[in-house]
């Protein structure tokens, strides 16, 4: 009996195992695929309006915060290819904005821009 009991128990655990182990799911957040962008982006009103949506709440005014005005084209340029803005906009792990990454859309348009020279409009 105490054998029969004990395969009893063998099959049970390892029923369970076998549920538990198939009902894992695994979480991936997909942003759907992106299709590359043909046309030529200029900051004026392609990139502009990505850092008033996005970035001018902060870095903008009188007084912007850690002194980076992104108010300008010149100022935008500027933190661009200097690679500062292009790094924090990438960095899943300290985004700017701190509420978290823009759209890919949004990054591949600036990724393009660059691509195409800086055109300012």
């Amino acid at each position: 009996m105490t054998i029969k009991m004990n395969k009893f128990k063998t099959i049970m655990v390892f029923m369970v195992l076998v549920a538990t182990i198939s009902s894992c799911t695994k979480a991936i957040i997909d942003e759907g695929e992106t299709n590359p962008i043909d046309e030529i982006i200029k900051f004026d009103p392609d990139v502009q309006n990505i850092t008033f949506n996005y970035c001018v709440t902060c870095h903008g005014g009188s007084a912007p915060s850690a002194g980076v005005d992104l108010t300008s084209y010149d100022n935008v340029r500027f933190y661009t290819e200097s690679g500062s803005l292009l790094e924090r906009i990438n960095d899943a792990s300290s985004p700017m904005p701190p509420s978290g990454l823009i759209s890919e859309e949004d990054r591949q348009i600036i990724d393009k821009w660059v691509q195409d020279g800086f055109l300012e409009n």
